[in-house]
């Protein structure tokens, strides 16, 4: 079935279930897993203003590596930087050369306004891959 699962993840708490819905399925499938955050920046007039800094973009990736190796899952991590209207092309493109049969997400939930203002990442990923997609539902207990 899934033999290449990537797993997008980002600095909000939904991560973790992504992580571990990937992990549960990588590990039924016996599949490798692609862990992929974009550390993104935003445009302004003036600058581009990053969003996050470095060490906790690592601490991010590495906690989702963990999680994953610790259910005896074959996983490898890749750090990306761009701005925020490029990060579901970072993840497609990922994706694609990662030959990915999978990839997980974690949506943000937001209202109907703000989606049509911002779209969701995970809408726009959807609309730029050919690769089948999860949406991991979040968890009410984050560990």
């Amino acid at each position: 079935m899934f033999q290449r699962i990537l797993v997008a993840v980002d600095p909000s708490p939904a991560r973790r279930s992504a992580v571990r819905l990937a992990g549960e399925l990588a590990r039924l499938t016996n599949a490798e897993v692609r862990v992929v955050h974009v550390i993104a920046s935003a445009a302004s007039v003036a600058a581009i203003v990053p969003l996050e800094e470095d060490t906790e973009a690592k601490a991010v990736l590495d906690e989702a590596l963990a999680a994953l190796r610790d259910r005896g899952v074959k996983a490898e991590g890749t750090l990306l930087r761009g701005l925020t209207t490029q990060i579901a092309t970072a993840i497609s493109e990922t994706a694609e050369e990662f030959d990915a049969d999978l990839i997980v997400l974690s949506p943000h939930h937001r209202s109907a306004a703000q989606a049509l203002f911002d779209p969701r990442v995970s809408d726009a990923v959807a609309h730029r891959t050919h690769t089948a997609i999860l949406l991991a539902p979040e968890s009410q207990d984050q560990d």
